[in-house]
């Protein structure tokens, strides 16, 4: 195999090839890497007979791969193919044209063509395999059975670095070259999860700014990533911004975070313990669930991808899957990575209901990824309704730890008013000067706002801003008792909700709240079943 043909790729083609699996399809923008992939496993001594490889496209019809040719169409081309006297790998192009695409019904001569192929390529004496290329297909159900869907991973560091090296042999005598060697890995890592074409354009780009290739490049290609990951319209790039700090309380689920800090670097096969799989974090909305997702960037080190489970089914039939599997494989591409799934329950929650099953199948893909994914991809799942969610996505395996977030206990609340108004009452800033934040008066502040979400204290403080902004003063004690007395918080609006969660989590989920932190509380709602505020949900365990 060449540098450019990864090898699970090229060692599954030549196990297919042999077992004459007539037609392959890969689902890939990277029609060079394929070529390239069929040219190698074509002379692989692997073979028993060495193959010729021919390509098509509709405006040069059937060619060798880098000469000219005449325009065919596809269903003549097939028919030529299967009269080929010698044994070929086809590389056709542009099929999915004819076969149906965004929503267009497929050509029935064209598919009774590829019948027609796939059955003499399997059956006939001389042995031939046809490759469809195609961005994203759905097949038609006439071709389900004569198809074997082949994965092309996206480009592995060793691709890229090859890409890199390419790029500077060709600018040797005009740039300047200052990378350390672990600059050099750096800037490969960050150009990981972009096609071999996106990376020789964003190394070009970096060396274009001031013909120089050095460390501070590596934002320049990180932000290309960016661009990248946002075009696909599932994930997005969230940039670490804040520290485990910035979240209150939640102690025991900062421990547990902490411990698994670097598990996945080379060095922690020393203890023969495998990467960790994920967390799954559900509670009351607004206590800190996607705060801690943000933060936990930053702690780790490693990007962050949020995947939008909603924008996966995307209404054209067949297309959710392949979204699914899209996505799946650049967040692995992009690993060490951090895999963020806010609301998971609004994408799986009613899974296989009303939709002929599209649900369903998303999901079984998504679940046997969690379970057989080899790349370090950290999957961190936030749910508020985390009873709707099907039995088989909580079983133990799937993630590391099932969290339970609750209303900030007093000790918690203390930290989050320290933050939101340390924040806000900085030196310069026109609204300090007359409240101090001591620990009597946070305290008091803490008191005020029992059963308070973090979000509803943080937007508490923003209205008492606003009280001393409208008369141009420094904020007062008195701006914040009005906020926090103008506020109705969801353990009034939503008691019976909370109290429900709080019953499931019970036996199900761990406190993310500190044992210390809870002392004041009881740890059963019983015998207090209509004051949700006297009592914490969630298994007591200390990490």
């Amino acid at each position: 195999m060449n540098a450019r043909t990864p090898l699970i790729f090229g060692t599954t083609l030549v196990e297919l090839i042999r077992a004459r699996h007539p037609i392959l399809l890969v689902e890939t923008h990277e029609g060079n890497r394929v070529i390239a992939a069929a040219e190698a496993v074509a002379v692989s001594p692997d073979l028993r007979r060495p193959r010729k490889v021919v390509a098509y496209t509709v405006s040069k019809g059937l060619h060798s791969p880098g000469q000219s040719g005449k325009p065919t169409s596809p269903d003549t081309a097939l028919n030529e193919a299967i009269k080929a006297p010698e044994p070929t790998i086809f590389v056709f192009f542009d099929l999915h044209h004819f076969l149906g695409s965004q929503g267009r019904p497929a050509e029935p001569t064209m598919v009774r063509a590829v019948q027609d192929a796939a059955l003499a390529f399997r059956t006939g004496e001389v042995p031939h395999t046809l490759i469809i290329v195609s961005p994203g297909m759905t097949l038609p159900t006439d071709l389900e059975k004569e198809v074997t869907v082949v994965d092309l991973p996206l480009p592995t560091a060793g691709e890229i670095e090859g890409v890199l090296d390419e790029i500077v042999g060709a600018n040797a005598a005009s740039i300047v070259v200052d990378l350390s060697a672990d600059d050099r890995q750096r800037l490969i890592q960050a150009a990981q999860g972009l096609t071999l074409g996106e990376a020789e354009n964003a190394f070009a780009r970096a060396i274009a700014s001031d013909r120089r290739l050095d460390a501070s490049d590596i934002a320049l290609v990180l932000d290309e990533k960016r661009q990248t990951i946002r075009k696909s319209g599932l994930l997005e790039f969230i940039p670490a911004e804040g520290t485990m700090n910035d979240v209150g309380g939640l102690e025991n689920l900062k421990k547990w975070l902490n411990k698994r800090n670097g598990s996945w670097l080379p060095e922690a096969q020393r203890w023969s313990i495998p990467a960790p799989k994920g967390v799954l974090i559900t509670g009351v909305p607004g206590c800190g669930k996607s705060l801690t997702a943000t933060c936990m960037a930053t702690l780790w080190g490693l990007p962050l991808l949020r995947l939008d489970v909603g924008r996966v089914f995307s209404g054209l039939v067949g297309s959710s899957e392949q979204n699914m599997r899209g996505a799946l494989k650049l967040a692995e591409a992009v690993s060490p990575s951090i895999l963020w799934i806010d609301e998971i329950e609004k994408g799986f929650g009613s899974s296989g209901s009303g939709d002929s099953g599209t649900s369903q199948r998303v999901f079984g893909t998504f679940l046997t990824w969690m379970q057989e994914k080899k790349n370090p991809v950290f999957v961190i799942a936030t749910a508020n309704k985390i009873d709707s969610l099907p039995p088989e996505f909580l079983r133990k395996g799937r993630f590391d730890e099932i969290f339970f977030v609750d209303l900030p206990t007093k000790e918690e609340r203390v930290h989050i008013w320290r933050i939101q108004l340390e924040k806000r009452l900085t030196t310069d800033s026109a609204a300090s000067g007359d409240f101090e934040t001591t620990e009597g008066s946070l305290e008091l502040l803490a008191e005020l706002t029992e059963g308070f979400s973090g979000a509803e204290i943080a937007e508490a403080a923003v209205s008492a801003c606003f009280e001393a902004f409208s008369e141009r003063r420094m904020l007062n004690e008195k701006d914040l008792r009005r906020a926090i007395s103008n506020t109705v918080p969801l353990s009034v609006t939503q008691a019976e909700q909370i109290k429900g969660i709080r019953d499931w989590a019970s036996t199900r989920a761990v406190a993310a709240t500190s044992i210390s932190a809870r002392e004041e509380y009881s740890t059963t709602g019983a015998e207090a079943s209509t004051d949700v505020n006297s009592w914490r949900g969630g298994r007591q365990i200390d990490f």
